[in-house]
């Protein structure tokens, strides 16, 4: 895991707006995997687990990466939808939405 900072980019606490999204898409990511653990969708959970930590923990760089690898589980022909419960499906992905244009809006500050 990278060190805040450790990307180039300003530490996270630097970045309360950036920080602050992406605790909140931690926080449901970790609903999302304790659903698919109870649903037995172990494919889900395995794509899932890692992305609780990294939102909480990552530079900018890897923030970024992990959201969109995240938002990725939301595709037209194989989505978490159709194996996840919508009220932790779709706050999950508006928080990632949420956090994605904090971090371009940062980039392009920058």
């Amino acid at each position: 895991m990278a060190r805040p900072g450790a990307d180039g980019g300003p530490p996270r606490h630097e970045l309360p707006e950036i920080d602050a999204a992406a605790m909140t898409a931690a926080r449901w990511a970790d609903r999302l995997v304790a659903a698919a653990r109870e649903r037995g969708a172990t494919r889900w959970e395995a794509f899932l687990a890692p992305v609780p930590e990294r939102l909480r923990d990552a530079g900018l760089r890897e923030l970024r990466a992990t959201a969109l690898r995240a938002r990725a589980a939301y595709g037209p022909k194989d989505s978490i939808r159709d194996a996840l419960p919508e009220e932790v499906v779709e706050p999950f992905r508006d928080a990632l939405d949420l956090l994605l244009k904090a971090i371009a809006r940062e980039e392009n500050r920058r």
